[in-house]
């Protein structure tokens, strides 16, 4: 069996890779280690690179649709990973997750209608509802660090989410729940579902983490879980993630209802995007297709740096609270004990230990006084990161 490496260090600059040749513009400084956009440092898998060869070979690159293989692909990744049985007729395109998010509520809201977010959540979410004319509901996650909601204790307000849903046309679910790493039951869905049915709200279910599952976890998609539920489920997946190609820009809405998924394609087509683009869907298939092992050893090397980040803040940075996620290549710190401002934390990160992780707030009021880490890189690079930590940690006292 091919072992695939993850150890080595890329040198990304000189390829308009916005995580290392942004950083003046995010950090005011290009003199960080940066761990802060979820985009993974490893190489593409070989055989999606050779995929992309093949067809380079080929000297016209005209207009293009995605055939029935991409789509059996799809069906066949789900079905062995997810243990999801879909139908190709149910796949609808987009060129991202974000957008395919954003075409899933236009087509079931309006403006002015209230569309639910759990914070602290990927911020383009409450950026695409305000954008498009709709209200922010949020139903904050609740954190108990010593309770028994999963990761750093976090679990849903039950209550608030029935009352935020009875003002709601629509609920953008994350699951796994970026970024605090949440992967949520089948008990967990089955109440979401329950309400969204009450209140007949449509869910749209960003599950582009949905690969990243660490043991004893279990993902589970919330349209497989019973009919009503597949009837009123938007959900949408990527290899953008998974196999570190969101440069392709391509995505898939898994629609089993088919006027859910006719009013989807409408919004597509309000803005004639449908073709995507060649490199995106040979990319897609090809992992789809050759990527289970791949992707296994993938976990088990971020598994490795979950563990190796989690030791060593117990160890060296006991006052920086650290919990191991469920799923995702990101970690959630809390550094609340250090009363900081936001604004405080981020220059000390960024001046004196150097570090560019992703500023906590951005995923709403919830995530003041958190950081995000990016994992998704060599063990070295984390632990000169750390290290670098630790020592500005140690000359101010903290």
């Amino acid at each position: 069996m091919k072992r695939y490496d993850f150890d080595t260090c890329i040198d990304r600059r000189g390829t308009a890779c916005e995580k290392y040749e942004d950083l003046m513009t995010i950090f005011g400084t290009d003199r960080v280690i940066p761990l802060w956009i979820a985009d993974m440092d490893f190489a593409t898998a070989d055989f999606i690179v050779e995929a992309m060869h093949k067809r380079m070979q080929h000297p016209i690159f005209g207009y293009t649709f995605r055939p029935r293989c991409y789509h059996e692909a799809i069906c066949g990744w789900m079905a062995r990973r997810g243990e999801w049985q879909i139908d190709p007729s149910w796949i609808a395109f987009s060129p991202g997750v974000v957008a395919g998010v954003t075409f899933a509520m236009l087509s079931c809201t309006e403006p002015g209608d209230g569309v639910v977010i759990q914070p602290p959540v990927y911020h383009p979410f409450a950026n695409t509802i305000r954008n498009n004319g709709r209200k922010v509901l949020n139903n904050p996650l609740i954190q108990d660090p010593e309770g028994e909601g999963g990761c750093g204790g976090y679990r849903i307000d039950f209550e608030d989410l029935d009352a935020k849903l009875s003002q709601a046309r629509a609920m953008i679910l994350c699951n796994p729940h970026n970024p605090t790493g949440r992967v949520f039951t089948k008990g967990e869905l089955l109440k979401i579902g329950e309400l969204c049915r009450k209140h007949d709200v449509t869910i749209i279910s960003d599950e582009i983490h949905c690969d990243f599952i660490f043991r004893p976890h279990r993902h589970l998609h919330i349209a497989a879980l019973n009919d009503d539920l597949a009837n009123r489920t938007v959900t949408l997946i990527a290899p953008s993630k998974s196999f570190n190609v969101a440069g392709f820009s391509t995505a898939a809405a898994v629609i089993p209802n088919a006027e859910r998924r006719a009013a989807y394609q409408a919004e597509v087509d309000k803005i004639h995007i449908e073709n995507g683009n060649i490199f995106g869907a040979v990319a897609l298939q090809t992992a789809y297709e050759q990527g289970d092992e791949w992707m296994n050893q993938l976990l088990e090397y971020l598994q490795g740096n979950v563990d190796f980040v989690y030791e060593f803040i117990q160890k060296e940075l006991p006052s920086v609270k650290c919990y191991k996620p469920e799923s995702t290549f990101l970690m959630w710190l809390d550094f609340r004990a250090w009363g900081m401002t936001q604004e405080e934390l981020n220059r000390f990160l960024v001046e004196e230990a150097g570090l560019g992780l992703g500023d906590g707030s951005i995923y709403g009021v919830e995530g003041t006084g958190f950081e995000r880490l990016n994992i998704g890189t060599p063990r070295s690079v984390l632990e000169r990161a750390l290290n670098q930590l630790a020592e500005a940690v140690r000359k101010r006292g903290l």
